[in-house]
């Protein structure tokens, strides 16, 4: 049998803009290191998504030792510091959640505003604001960042072969904008898992993660198509919506670095059940 291996790990510092691949990073309290700890909101203090924004995907991050990049064409880069000073407390929204906040800065909001053409603030999670996650799905310590839920997504690469192959399409794995992608496994072989060891770092998949419409925003370009919904639509849905991939949290800090072994600890019933 081949080994289960990591494949990608990707971070999304601010909270749908485009991600960051990497070949090792750190894991914390509220999962990979800087991900999902910016976040942009409107004027309710509701978080804003390429849901509304399509546009947000053509926004480029990168992390220096010292500095978070915005960049995006016609703009000068926006460099911001990865421990931002704002002091004012701001109660944001994320679906459900209530989410305690600090604001960035007004240069940052200006910029993103005058590339999105909508009024939009810029926030941060410093270590003191603890968000935590559903204890119906995990435990009083789990913490998250912006996340919508969780502090990861993990996804096979033949889950994403099985689905491109019933629409006869070549989609990337961005779209579906996982943290981890393993290789070795058959097909959905995710959907049973529920613990697992990436390199010394245990998982555990409480709860399968339903897609939306970001999906069928193409990355590159901000451009919307039918596709992977319509697909998903028909092979991969159960109670009125679809599922592609399976939410994580973890219990150790440590390193996660392309090429760990991925051991399978528990299974269970597949979900969804499909």
């Amino acid at each position: 049998m081949t080994d289960i291996t990591l494949s990608a790990i990707t971070l999304y510092p601010v909270k749908s803009l485009a991600g960051i691949n990497v070949n090792s990073w750190p894991v914390i309290r509220t999962g990979l290191l800087y991900d999902r700890q910016w976040m942009l909101i409107d004027a309710e203090q509701q978080f804003l998504s390429q849901r509304q924004l399509p546009q947000m995907a053509l926004i480029k991050t990168a992390l220096t030792n010292t500095h978070l990049i915005l960049s995006a064409d016609g703009k000068d880069d926006l460099l911001l510091a990865l421990a931002p000073v704002g002091s004012e407390i701001i109660d944001s929204q994320i679906w459900a959640d209530q989410c305690a906040a600090t604001s960035v800065s007004a240069e940052a909001d200006q910029w993103l505003s005058d590339f999105l053409k909508r009024d939009c603030r810029l926030v941060y999670q410093p270590e003191s604001l603890i968000r935590p996650v559903d204890t119906y799905y995990g435990k009083p310590t789990d913490t998250v960042a912006f996340s919508d839920g969780f502090p990861f997504l993990l996804i096979s690469e033949n889950s994403l072969v099985s689905l491109n192959s019933h629409m006869a399409l070549d989609l990337p794995m961005t779209r579906f904008r996982p943290n981890l992608v393993v290789s070795g496994c058959e097909s959905y072989a995710e959907d049973s898992w529920r613990e697992i060891r990436i390199g010394a770092i245990d998982f555990r998949l409480p709860k399968p993660c339903s897609r939306c419409s970001i999906t069928v925003i193409n990355p590159e370009t901000a451009e919307i198509s039918k596709e992977p919904l319509r697909t998903l639509n028909r092979t991969r849905k159960w109670q009125n919506k679809v599922y592609f991939g399976q939410n994580a949290l973890h219990d150790q800090f440590g390193l996660l670095t392309v090429g760990d072994r991925v051991q399978v600890k528990v299974t269970g019933d597949r979900q969804p059940p499909l």
